[in-house]
């Protein structure tokens, strides 16, 4: 039998959303550190930037980025997990963006800022992931310092603190009381958004000791939903009745409603100063189409300020966010003026409708590993 290969390690934020599509998709694969020889000599000059996860296929294909590794496999297994009805789909491909990109500040604020609960495991962890060598704990301690910097590229100040972590905290118990009526987020099966959420929640959030202990103390259900979406079983013996399918109808609860709106309050704005600024940059250096579009704050010349709760954020204005965002802009702009209504309806209830319009100037598209400017 045919055997994947996915590069990365157990820390890593973005490494978890694409092990947990693996592992609930039934795929065969192997997990190796990006820190083996392997990777630096025979991956990254194929996946063309040294970021994880990276998967390795048996025909020796190499595809980078979570998203692209999910989409290899959606779209030869009839989207398996892509709800078929409208909100859902909208809802499901809203999640995935969230995910990826709109937790990351209270990602790297629990990872970074609580250095007596935290420090020994990371330094395991970053330090298992660099090989045997001279140095080896001075090249940890650079990686470590330099992750420790990215916590500002993604808003983290030193006064905002209390501001991250109350609303991290409020998202958190509406995302456990949804969670305590279904094993996932449309139901009883997962769907892409599931992933693309459990990227922050597991790798950071439900994993180091800090957030830990909180997510088992504040949120038993999102901690149960975390474990659930690491085991290629159902692994809901608590949900005695629950089909294993979305929700009948395209119906939304409740409880998912109060989650969504929640979202909004930070993702929005965020997501509205993101794209005016991406958009100045654009107008301003109007790339050549195929030039490589920056993933990571300080390559693209660009940042964001924007208001929350009455403090000012100021964090990196990334074009992934759009890329990930054009997905669920599609779709809407393809649905019927009756089921692009109820969307309406529903976005507009949580504070979301400006998601389908908030666009760049210019698309972008993922060419040979590398998201660039069309």
């Amino acid at each position: 039998m045919s055997t994947y290969t996915l590069y990365g390690v157990p820390h890593s934020l973005y490494t978890g959303r694409a092990r947990s599509y693996l592992i609930k998709n039934g795929v065969l694969f192997q997990e190796v550190s990006c820190g083996h020889e392997s990777f630096k000599a025979d991956i990254v000059p194929k996946a063309k930037l040294a970021t994880i996860p990276v998967l390795l296929t048996p025909q020796q294909e190499v595809i980078r980025d979570g998203a692209a590794i999910i989409e290899y496999f959606e779209s030869r297994n009839g989207r398996r997990f892509n709800p078929k009805t409208p909100k859902h789909r909208l809802i499901s491909t809203l999640f995935d963006v969230v995910g990826a990109e709109g937790l990351l500040r209270p990602a790297m604020h629990y990872r970074w800022n609580f250095p007596d609960e935290n420090v020994e495991f990371l330094n395991y962890h970053f330090l298992n992931a660099q090989p045997q060598g001279p140095h080896r704990q001075a090249k940890t301690d650079h990686m470590m310092n330099k992750m420790r910097f990215a916590a500002r590229m993604f808003g983290m100040s030193d006064t905002n603190h209390a501001l991250v972590e109350g609303l991290y905290i409020e998202f958190l118990r509406a995302l456990d009381e949804h969670l305590s009526t279904v094993p996932y987020l449309l139901g009883g099966r997962p769907c892409i958004g599931d992933f693309g959420l459990l990227a922050p929640l597991f790798a950071h959030l439900g994993r180091d000791p800090k957030p830990l202990a909180i997510m088992q103390r504040e949120a038993i259900h999102v901690y149960r939903w975390v474990e659930r979406m690491n085991s290629a079983q159902q692994d809901a013996p608590e949900f005695f009745e629950t089909a294993e399918t979305y929700f009948d109808n395209d119906w939304v609860p409740d409880t998912l409603v109060k989650v969504l709106r929640i979202i909004s309050e930070d993702f929005v704005p965020e997501t509205a100063a993101a794209a005016a600024a991406i958009n100045q940059w654009l107008g301003e250096n109007n790339p050549v189409p195929g030039t490589g579009a920056a993933r990571y704050l300080g390559k693209n010349d660009s940042s964001a300020s924007f208001v929350l709760r009455g403090e000012n954020i100021t964090a990196g204005a990334q074009p992934y966010r759009f890329y990930l965002l054009q997905r669920l802009q599609d779709f809407y702009t393809e649905l019927s003026v009756e089921n692009k209504c109820a969307s309406d309806k529903l976005f507009l209830s949580c504070g979301l409708e400006s998601l389908f319009t908030l666009k760049l100037e210019r698309r972008l598209a993922q060419r040979d590993n590398l998201e660039v400017w069309l």
